[in-house]
């Protein structure tokens, strides 16, 4: 089901207008008597979310966050 409201009243009542989107009620907001815009909720998500592979990559090495001593010397502004 959806209802129509104009803009004025979505201003002062926005709160209790997404809640009723997130009930699942298709809300259009009006300007003028023209729609301009709908308010519908999102889609939940099934359950907790997997990893999609990182680009393959299966471990991280024991050194991966030692600083390289050329690429530090060059921040540093040494020669």
């Amino acid at each position: 089901m959806s209802s129509i409201v104009n803009i004025y009243d979505a201003k002062t009542q926005l709160s209790a207008l997404v809640d009723r989107a997130a009930a699942g009620e298709e809300i259009i907001i009006a300007k003028n008597g023209t729609p301009r815009a709908k308010l519908v909720s999102i889609p939940h998500a099934d359950g907790p979310r997997t990893p999609a592979g990182a680009m393959g990559l299966t471990y991280i090495a024991e050194d991966f966050d030692v600083p390289d001593p050329t690429i530090l010397a060059l921040f540093e502004g040494a020669d």
